[in-house]
């Protein structure tokens, strides 16, 4: 696709990026002597409307991703392409100051911690009114109008605004988050592991208030989870990273029926599945994953793969599409018959 233009209905489109933070030594960590490449040439893309799920190990680069996206982070390298519903198809990475505030207000984070995550001395209409403030957009009784219905919305009482932090359980602090992402109606919100710190009847909870938020207001979730389940249920596609890099993608139901990659197929090992009949043991991968600041050579993956050839140890495998909305990094894909969470593929 071109530089400047919108295809396939895409909101968002991230091109070969990469962050790679510095290792210091010396007198006033003066000397670099490596990078951790935390992101390693991930491309994505992200239809407006559709949630993306980015799995992977703990460590994988998952959040670095979503950060370096909301331009947290400055990348070393690589586009986040990004169709703004006002300055339009824009490369997020190049944009100034003064057009990354107003960016912002149509790219919103959802933190994993709902315990740190809020300030414990602002109360809920400050916390919820912060970016309406920042931005100019309400004040006084408005705001206050504008808070009471965000606080409607996500399951909350609008009374509630004058109350703290530690007034609240885990789940409903989650909630507040959410009110406070949507408080400038973005056209895009990353969801970090929203529901990993919280148990798993209220994390059904959270998961069926986005799934309710996203119909009614339209957003488009990137959504990192290392927990397949959840990721299953509320995901139309899945993206696979592994030690910086974008391993796998496919349409949910495609990946977890016929993964293309190892990695895929490891992880997906590990699914919890309800019928006694389908439950098989997990793979159980050798050595340890890759360090990120010594990577190996060629395909990152090959020292724990089963399936590796000479050629995975000398080659870098380019992410390519195998079938239509299916990309995968592997030699062997097209001849590899890998096993998803219902069986091996026929």
């Amino acid at each position: 696709m071109a530089e400047g233009t919108m295809s396939d209905n895409r909101l968002l489109e991230v091109r070969d990026l990469k962050m790679h933070f510095p290792i210091r030594r010396g007198f006033f960590w003066s000397r670099t002597v490596g990078h951790v490449k935390a992101v390693d040439g991930v491309s994505l893309y992200i239809r407006e409307g559709e949630t993306l799920g980015l799995v992977g190990e703990s460590g994988c680069g998952k959040t670095t991703t979503g950060r370096v996206i909301l331009r947290a982070y400055e990348p070393t390298a690589g586009e986040v392409w990004f169709a703004d519903r006002y300055m339009g198809w824009v490369n997020v990475p190049s944009l100034e100051k003064q057009e990354v505030k107003q960016l912002r207000q149509n790219m919103q984070l959802i933190f994993q911690d709902p315990y740190a995550s809020l300030n414990p001395r602002m109360n809920l209409l400050q916390i919820v009114g912060e970016p309406l403030l920042v931005n100019g957009i309400a004040h006084g009784k408005e705001l206050e109008d504008r808070v009471a219905e965000l606080l409607r919305v996500v399951g909350l009482r609008p009374e509630y605004m004058s109350r703290y932090p530690h007034a609240f359980s885990g789940g409903q602090r989650q909630r507040i988050g959410v009110a406070r992402a949507l408080a400038l109606n973005p056209q895009l919100v990353i969801c970090d592991e929203p529901v990993s710190a919280l148990d798993v009847s209220i994390q059904a909870q959270i998961i069926n208030l986005l799934q309710d938020l996203q119909g009614d207001f339209g957003l488009t979730y990137l959504f990192i989870s290392h927990d397949l389940s959840v990721v299953e249920h509320i995901s139309d596609r899945v993206a696979v990273m592994y030690v910086g890099k974008l391993v796998e993608s496919a349409v949910t139901e495609e990946l977890f029926v016929n993964p293309r990659h190892p990695y895929t197929e490891a992880l997906l090992s590990a699914v919890p599945k309800p019928d006694p009949r389908l439950r098989d043991e997990p793979i159980e991968l050798p050595g340890e994953v890759a360090d990120p600041a010594n990577p190996p050579t060629g395909c990152y993956f090959h020292p724990r793969c089963q399936y590796q050839v000479e050629r995975c140890a000398i080659e870098t495998p380019a992410l390519r599409e195998i079938a239509p909305d299916h990309f995968v990094s592997c030699h062997r894909a097209e001849e590899l018959n890998l096993t998803g969470v219902f069986g091996p593929t026929e």
